[in-house]
């Protein structure tokens, strides 16, 4: 490993791509911490700790954003605007032809394309932003020494707020972008990565703290306020059994075998290779727990401040419902990542496409006539490892809350979530596409990849 490391150091391309891109990383964890001025910090913290159910739905919607949404920073809105405009512009790409043919344009269509979803992203935040500093000051959680005499922000404060926030996202995003171009592997999702792992040193302490007693030290069995050994042992075989298995089906593929015609120029013979067409078990990624967790945030956030009122009342029997360790919760994410995998898969995919290419370079797959019957052969096989892509998927995603019920304890959500879910999906998947980077540079100098084994 050692070996592997100095040789990646000693490559000055590659070298300037890492320092570039963790000196980038450490330019957005500074961020990470600096306050608005319009907020009293202190006031915030006392606030979402006393908001136990409000403050987890704050967490989960962190993961997705690249920050701590607690915290109202200059980096609060985190990266999510700009993945919400890049979808929804992907989503019109298909029901609007004329974005769809710019897609096609390659180049100069992907960079009118970035550009409007720059545009969409900075109005978005402008949105959000203002959301979000309004809804703070209802907390009652602004700043004493710049409130109106009514307990109001000032319009100049108002502004300057949403325009800091505006700003900071506009920066992530041209964070992202440089690390794209300067730096190494893909800047969103790095960023976004670097937001989950930075929550791992609190979590793993969170841990200690059960499993660690200061007068008896480590000891075997478990009760209501301490876990043995043998849990720490259970956790650290699950965590290596889940990431494999996120690695397999992330690299998993279904793989066509795909003929090509032969041409005959003169005396040679061209083409007639047996190739094969690669199909991603997991064509949808990491989406549709994205899709289906958003969705249901909006109940489980709409009755969890509802049953503040009236807990034991009718509000407060659907908040119980829509806890993450309820079978009826469960039951709707499952439902809700199986949905939008399909969706997802043919939104991406295009079966059609996919046959007129393969015909228009005068390729074939055995057993099937070009055109309408491959498309139809295709499609039926997507079906078919959706379904798998899917039912992983469903099984990662709830494998935070059976750990956090059963094993961590319900108040070490945050730990759970890097046993499964939308976390570890993200980190592994960012890892995996920063080795195969990094295995590019190395093979293209005629070294061993880093999982390759040195002689």
């Amino acid at each position: 490993m050692f070996q592997k490391i100095r040789v990646i150091f000693s490559i000055p391309e590659l070298r300037q791509k890492i320092i570039l891109t963790l000196a980038l990383l450490a330019v957005y964890r500074v961020g990470w911490w600096i306050p608005l001025p319009v907020i009293d910090v202190a006031k915030m913290r006392d606030f979402w700790a006393g908001q136990q159910g409000i403050g987890a739905l704050m967490s989960q919607i962190s993961v997705f954003t690249g920050t701590q949404f607690e915290q109202l920073t200059i980096f609060g809105l985190g990266i999510m605007p700009y993945i919400s405009a890049s979808i929804i512009f992907q989503l019109l790409a298909t029901v609007w032809d004329k974005l769809k043919n710019i897609q096609k344009d390659g180049e100069s269509g992907r960079k009118k394309i970035n550009e409007w979803t720059r545009y969409a992203t900075v109005l978005i935040c402008l949105f959000q932003s203002a959301v979000y500093v309004v809804a703070v000051g209802r907390m009652g959680l602004y700043n004493d020494a710049i409130v109106n005499p009514d307990g109001s922000l000032p319009r100049m404060w108002l502004l300057t707020a949403v325009i800091v926030m505006t700003a900071g996202t506009t920066f992530l995003m041209w964070l992202g972008e440089q690390i794209d171009e300067y730096g190494i592997g893909n800047g969103i999702s790095i960023l976004i990565m670097a937001g989950i792992v930075a929550n791992l040193p609190a979590a793993v302490q969170k841990l200690g703290a059960k499993v660690y007693n200061p007068d008896s030290g480590f000891a075997i069995g478990s009760d209501s306020t301490h876990l043995g050994v043998e849990v720490l042992i259970v956790l650290a075989a699950l965590f290596i059994t889940v990431v494999v298995g996120v690695i397999f089906i992330t690299k998993g593929q279904r793989r066509i075998p795909t003929q090509s015609a032969k041409h005959i120029r003169g005396r040679k013979t061209f083409g007639g290779n047996r190739q094969f067409l690669p199909l991603k078990v997991n064509q949808a990624g990491v989406m549709p727990i994205i899709f289906a967790s958003s969705l249901l945030l909006i109940p489980q956030t709409l009755f969890t401040m509802l049953a503040g009122r009236n807990p034991s009342g009718f509000w407060g029997f659907f908040h119980d419902m829509f806890q993450r360790q309820t079978f009826f919760y469960i039951l709707l994410f499952v439902a809700g990542i199986y949905f939008f995998c399909y969706f997802w898969t043919a939104v991406t995919f295009n079966p059609k496409d996919m046959a007129d290419n393969l015909k228009n370079y005068g390729s074939f797959i055995p057993g099937y006539r070009p055109g309408t019957t491959t498309a139809n052969y295709l499609e039926k096989v997507m079906i078919r490892i959706t379904y798998v892509g899917a039912s992983f998927l469903a099984l990662i995603a709830i494998l935070p809350n059976i750990i956090s019920t059963l094993i961590v304890g319900t108040d070490n959500y945050l730990l759970a979530g890097f046993f499964g879910g939308t976390s570890l999906l993200i980190v592994v998947s960012v890892i995996i596409d920063l080795v195969d980077k990094i295995d590019s540079h190395l093979v293209m100098r005629n070294y061993k990849g880093l999982l390759e084994k040195t002689k």
